[in-house]
């Protein structure tokens, strides 16, 4: 049971319903439109670039561009929307964040033009960056120390599961139906924000001079930048996971002579299951064991065993492989931990620019990993080439998980003054 201060009692409340609180939930469902968007254009990109006339490897060489653009709206949106987070709340953030990504949305489905399309999918980036930061350090923020964990293992595990209805509309319904259903969801979801509170924190630092939201600050000394840039490393594996084992499965399984059709979008669909038991399970772990760290670690040894297993399926069939896939997911699935970690490790003033730009970072990170994946494949054969990446990735994550502190018991209520 929690005692929850008010002006005139002392209310106890079980534990469980402050857990669920409207702001966790609202954190949870906006992940989830994030999600759900995020995966719908992976899935519809072929379709949709062919209804619009482009055919043979332009279908390649347009989704390549429209990725790009919507990660480089995603890099700067995390940027933009971090900053304001810490000047002007987290609420707004995640108000302005699912308007902007809904409205592109559905603008995404009228779309005749590679050019607009290229320039609603930029613009839905800059609206997806902000709700994964915007709602952790919400949720951080407004739940007791020894709770965050759970509300982190909500926001994730349901957030995840919005990558499945993507899989489903896509299949049932036109392309450009699934984009305006996203949108709607969206707006629907704003609507429902209506009278969810702002985290006292945040409002009892608006009322200080202290400087707010100063992303430069990050680099303005090493000891913390080295911490942000921890925050970041450790994450890498997660999106080798995903944008190199994941993406390029088909790849994977015909240089593994796995018998059968591997499917990507079916990859990407096993991976995201096993996400949503991941997440659910290391924010659980990290409530148990009481440490942020050992549930980051422990999911990071796992990455590693799995992606051993993933290496070793010569032979096996099309099933297997989706099963190795499952459990890669549910490997990486420490990501709303990491950006908990991410949160915690910086003061009220700084948190939700660390938060939100933190996570794009790491998406981000496909870029430079994949880049190095394409080297080494060229050198030593593409399942030679991912394994010295992977573990590349993984020796880095391990030191970088070394240097930061433990979490779980911080008091999140102090200003990053130096």
């Amino acid at each position: 049971m929690e005692k929850i201060e008010g002006h005139t009692q002392v209310e106890t409340i079980p534990q469980w319903r402050i857990v669920f609180s409207a702001p966790v939930i609202v954190a949870a469902l906006g992940y989830f439109v994030d999600i759900y968007d995020l995966v719908l254009f992976s899935i519809v990109r072929v379709p949709s670039l062919k209804s619009i006339g482009l055919h043979g490897q332009a279908l390649l060489d347009e989704g390549v561009f429209l990725l790009n653009m919507q990660m480089a709206g995603m890099l700067i949106g995390g940027v933009l929307w971090g900053v304001l987070g810490d000047k002007k709340g987290r609420l707004k953030i995640l108000f302005g964040s699912i308007f902007l990504y809904s409205v592109a949305n559905i603008a995404n489905g009228m779309v005749d033009t590679i050019e607009w399309y290229s320039v609603w999918r930029f613009i839905a980036g800059v609206g997806l960056a902000g709700e994964l930061g915007a709602g952790i350090t919400l949720v951080a923020e407004v739940l007791p120390k020894h709770l965050r964990g759970y509300g982190t293992m909500v926001v994730a595990s349901v957030g995840v599961s919005g990558a499945i209805l993507a899989n489903y509309f896509a299949k049932l319904f036109d392309w450009r139906v699934a984009f305006f259903l996203g949108g709607g969801l969206g707006l629907l979801l704003m609507l429902l924000r209506i009278g969810t509170y702002e985290s006292g924190m945040f409002r009892q630092m608006e009322r200080s001079e202290v400087s707010k939201g100063n992303f430069f600050k990050i680099f303005s000394g090493w000891p913390i930048f080295l911490k942000y840039l921890n925050s970041v490393l450790i994450g890498i594996p997660i999106w080798f996971v995903v944008g190199i084992l994941i993406t390029f499965s088909p790849e994977f399984a015909n240089a593994l002579n796995i018998k059968g059709v591997v499917n990507a979008g079916n990859a990407v669909m096993f991976c995201y299951i096993g996400l949503i038991a991941g997440d659910f399970s290391s924010g659980l772990l990290s409530q148990l064991w009481k440490s942020r760290k050992k549930a980051v670690l422990f999911f990071v040894f796992l990455t590693a065993f799995f992606m051993l297993l993933y290496f070793n399926l010569t032979g096996a069939t099309a099933e297997i492989f989706y099963g190795a896939c499952t459990l890669l997911g549910f490997a990486i699935g420490y990501w709303a931990i990491f950006v908990t970690v991410a949160a915690e490790q910086f003061g009220t003033n700084l948190r939700a620019t660390v938060a939100t730009t933190v996570p794009n970072l790491v998406r981000g990170s496909v870029v430079p990993v994949t880049f190095l994946f394409q080297f080494a494949k060229s050198q030593l054969g593409i399942l030679n080439g991912a394994a010295l990446i992977g573990i590349l990735c993984l020796i880095v994550a391990f030191f970088s998980l070394w240097r930061l502190e433990e979490t779980f018991h911080k008091d999140l209520d102090y200003m990053e003054l130096s």
